[in-house]
């Protein structure tokens, strides 16, 4: 019978057998994985119920890729945008950086001019680090700029390796390895991008160049990071579901058979397929301590994984919110509406403007009974959001009631109850509105002409912010 090394689990105290030793398999035709990635299909989910153990780490963190992965899919932002949004990053993150880092382009004077406003700011949190390719040139504007970390794009999937590279996997690994080599001579801490690793041939790439790399980290005492970057959104999380797309099976795996520290694990993560949210929090509780975002979600085709999203989910799984002052999430998304333009459904959860907006009257009436009945959270503490009621056809009386309470902001005596003779009337305008053919919402300055045709008087209390109406 062969023989195994056994060793024990540090985290467990048990003793463990290692089945196989992973080496390069450096093959003559690429794994495209035919029978999951049809082009022509739509990609299959295959399972092999193989079942790995949670193994949340006790630190978990958030890394920012707005102004580098982000900013790819929107209009350039100028440095002083770029500036004004770090520093609401580092407001958000709170001073324990929970968003720990935030990573730039280096490769225009307009990128490195942004990089160097924002480094002079003096934030300790998120810390700069920088975005290359593969290659010398690259490496030389990091070292130009004394960055600290830079992430390094070394694509793992045969999809890249074979197909947009022209190379074999032998002579990738052989390449990706001197610029990390070329990092590690100069103090820089290199971040491995992992592209397209749900495509990837795990087994025969994959771990052999993790642990090449780990074994790099341990000679030089430098943390060599690993990102597994889930490319294009094909990662689940279903239970049983086989690599290379089971995202818990790809940082266990990373974990485990590459012994990658969790502190050196992070999950960049696309929405494709509409995951980009769970697979990020799969991560973490899988063993992954990063998981890396962009404010709201921007980036290539469908959006990276929106930094308020796991902000929230981090204060969901934690408990608290360690820190960080949510109500930037709100500072933020207004900015990028109202001064980069930036247009945000108005459904996307905690950022679009009717997020916590209803339409029904019988949400209404439970949200004038009592906000938490339809309200997610406290969204006016939190947030700095006041729910809000938007009036249609279907809003009834307790939605008016709802509106005029939130809109003149009415407290303790002066609230409106919906069997108001005011609410009756404004409903029969309401009413004659859509039975005329109207299909939209009614605006809020149509409903404050409305409630001033309908009581001259009681609007002209409303004016003057009138106490016992």
């Amino acid at each position: 019978m062969e023989k195994h090394e056994l060793t024990k689990n540090k985290k467990t105290g048990l003793l463990e057998r290692r089945e196989h030793d992973y080496v390069l398999r450096d093959v003559a035709e690429p794994e495209l994985f035919r029978g999951i990635f049809d082009f022509d299909e739509v990609p299959k989910i295959v399972f092999n119920d193989r079942h790995v153990p949670q193994n949340t780490p006790e630190e978990i963190w958030i890394t920012d890729t707005t102004f580098r992965d982000g900013q790819q899919s929107t209009a350039p932002f100028t440095v002083d945008q770029i500036a004004t949004v770090y520093e609401m990053l580092s407001k958000l993150g709170g001073k324990k950086g929970i968003i720990r880092q935030s990573e730039f382009f280096l490769y225009s004077q307009k990128d490195r001019d942004a990089l160097i406003k924002c480094r002079e700011k003096g934030l300790k949190f998120p810390e700069i680090t920088s975005w290359i390719r593969a290659n010398p040139d690259d490496f030389r504007l990091v070292k130009d700029l004394q960055i600290k970390e830079t992430g390094i794009l070394v694509s793992c999937s045969d999809y890249h390796i074979f197909n947009k590279m022209k190379l074999t996997r032998r002579s990738t690994l052989d390449k990706y390895l001197a610029i990390v080599k070329e990092a590690l001579n100069c103090g820089i801490v290199p971040r491995c991008h992992f592209e397209d690793i749900t495509r990837a041939d795990f087994y025969g790439f994959v771990i052999p160049f993790a642990n090449e790399l780990m074994q790099l980290s341990r000679e030089s005492g430098i943390p060599i990071k690993i990102r597994a970057c889930d490319t294009l959104g094909y990662g689940v999380t279903y239970p049983g579901a086989s690599l290379p797309r089971s995202v818990q099976g790809i940082i266990y795996g990373l974990n485990y058979y590459a012994e990658v520290p969790s502190e050196q694990l992070e999950w960049h993560g696309h929405n494709d397929f509409y995951k980009v949210v769970t697979n990020a929090a799969t991560a973490w509780l899988y063993g992954c301590s990063s998981v890396n975002c962009s404010v709201l979600g921007i980036g290539e085709r469908t959006g990276n994984c929106p930094t308020e999203a796991m902000c929230i989910e981090y204060a969901q799984l934690k408990g608290t919110a360690d820190g960080m002052d949510l109500s930037m999430i709100t500072t933020i998304s207004d900015y990028f509406e109202h001064e980069i333009g930036y247009l945000i459904p108005p459904r996307t959860p905690f950022v679009g403007r009717s997020f916590n907006a209803t339409r029904a009257g019988i949400h209404a009436d439970g949200m004038l009974k009592n906000p938490e009945i339809y309200n997610i959270f406290n969204t006016e503490k939190i947030l700095g959001r006041k729910p809000m009621v938007s009036i249609n056809n279907t809003s009834g009386l307790a939605g008016i009631a709802y509106w005029m309470n939130s809109y003149y902001e009415l407290t303790g005596g002066d609230v409106i109850d919906k069997s108001a003779p005011i609410v009756a009337k404004v409903k029969a305008l309401v009413d004659k509105e859509y039975e005329g053919g109207r299909i939209t919402v009614m605006g809020d300055d149509e409903l404050d002409t409305m409630v001033r045709l309908s009581d001259k008087r009681f609007h002209k209390l409303l004016d003057a912010g009138a106490t016992r109406i």
